[in-house]
């Protein structure tokens, strides 16, 4: 079904198609709630875009408000919370909250800013083609921030290549007054450099790298920098690391789940874990179209070269990560079709010496089975 021009218009600045036609295909359980929603989604959210557009025009323009903008496909959301926690030790910082899609989330965060505010600390994670376009409608930025490319959403954007374009459109947006922050080891964020016409500043590949840079590009002095980084907590369900009552050594990072996310989270949990005995919890990699099987088969095959005792897969997809690691681990794994099923097998591990990752998303309901484990 074509969305008409006219729609997206209204909804604000070209919104994207995908977007029109998730929102409209929603229908909550009963009249009333229906047209509630409906008032919302038609006439509430597209007047406090225009709102929000207009008000942080003139913060920027008369009150010198900064705006950062984070994308990139894994650490968005602990880049963020980095960021506003070093810019707090500077002036009154504003960072839009966890959970919520930045199609919401963006105009509510511009609408908590006043005159006061000096930073305005934005994630914007995409999903569909089109969106950051929509986002830089909403808001243009002084500092863009890119982490990272992966092979994320592929099944909308059809490659990382169709990621990279999409998510490399928030730095060629920026004149020259403004800052691109790249990370120097990506290979795909390494053809930006000489293509844009701002200012390029380089880091590493590690959050708390990119969110200094940050703060060095707004005039954070080093010892606020470091005291920013020290007050900085983890997000929910994001590396946390929690003792179960057990003995037990739990991580909980099952906010969201992708390929090198993944890869990522099992580097970190190997070195936190030590030398205690290791199991995994892994739930679907969502989102990634044509590629869903290869993915799933690559981690299967990394997983069971990390000397697990036993490996639980969460979820339709990971019945084919299951099956390419028991060939490496055979008796030491299982699969499940949903996650509330996983508590049977966790149980024997959940005792002093061992140490569990419990790495998926909120869509699969690990953040839920976290919830289960801890009581």
């Amino acid at each position: 079904m074509k969305i008409n021009s006219a729609v997206r218009w209204w909804f604000g600045g070209n919104f994207p198609e995908a977007q029109v036609k998730r929102i409209s295909a929603y229908r909550p359980h009963g009249w009333g709630n229906l047209v509630k929603d409906r008032y919302r989604t038609w006439v509430v959210h597209p007047l406090r875009r225009r709102v929000a557009r207009f008000w942080v025009i003139f913060l920027q323009k008369f009150f010198g408000l900064k705006v950062i903008a984070i994308t990139g496909s894994a650490g968005k959301t602990t880049t963020k919370e980095m960021v506003a926690s070093i810019l707090k030790q500077k002036g009154e910082t504003v960072a839009s909250i966890a959970n919520i899609d930045p199609i919401y989330n963006i105009p509510t965060s511009i609408l908590k800013c006043t005159p006061a505010t000096r930073f305005l600390v934005l994630e914007m994670g995409v999903e569909f083609p089109g969106e950051m376009d929509f986002y830089l409608w909403l808001v243009r930025p002084d500092i863009g921030v890119i982490l990272n490319i992966y092979p994320t959403h592929l099944e909308f954007f059809g490659s990382v290549n169709g990621v990279y374009r999409e998510k490399s459109r928030l730095v060629k947006s920026l004149n020259r007054s403004s800052t691109a922050v790249l990370n120097a080891k990506d290979n795909y964020l390494k053809r930006l450099g000489d293509k844009l016409g701002c200012n390029v500043v380089w880091f590493d590949d590690e959050n708390d790298s990119a969110a200094a840079a940050v703060g060095r590009v707004l005039g954070v002095k080093e010892n606020l920098i470091k005291i920013g980084l020290v007050k900085y907590q983890n997000p929910e369900h994001r590396m946390r690391e929690i003792r179960h009552k057990s003995g037990a050594l739990i991580i909980d990072d099952s906010y969201n789940n992708n390929p090198e996310a993944a890869k990522r989270a099992l580097k970190i949990f190997t070195d936190i874990s030590s030398t205690k005995k290791k199991v995994v919890v892994f739930g679907d990699m969502l989102e990634l179209g044509k590629f869903e099987e290869k993915y799933h088969r690559e981690l299967g095959n990394i997983l069971a070269q990390n000397g697990l005792i036993f490996l639980i897969g969460v979820g339709p997809a990971s019945r084919v990560l299951i099956k390419e690691a028991a060939k490496t681990m055979p008796n030491k794994t299982a699969w499940v079709e949903k996650n509330l099923q996983v508590l049977e097998y966790l149980k024997p591990y959940l005792k002093s010496g061992y140490a569990i990752l419990i790495k998926g998303s909120r869509s699969i309901g690990l953040d839920k089975l976290v919830e289960q484990v801890v009581v």
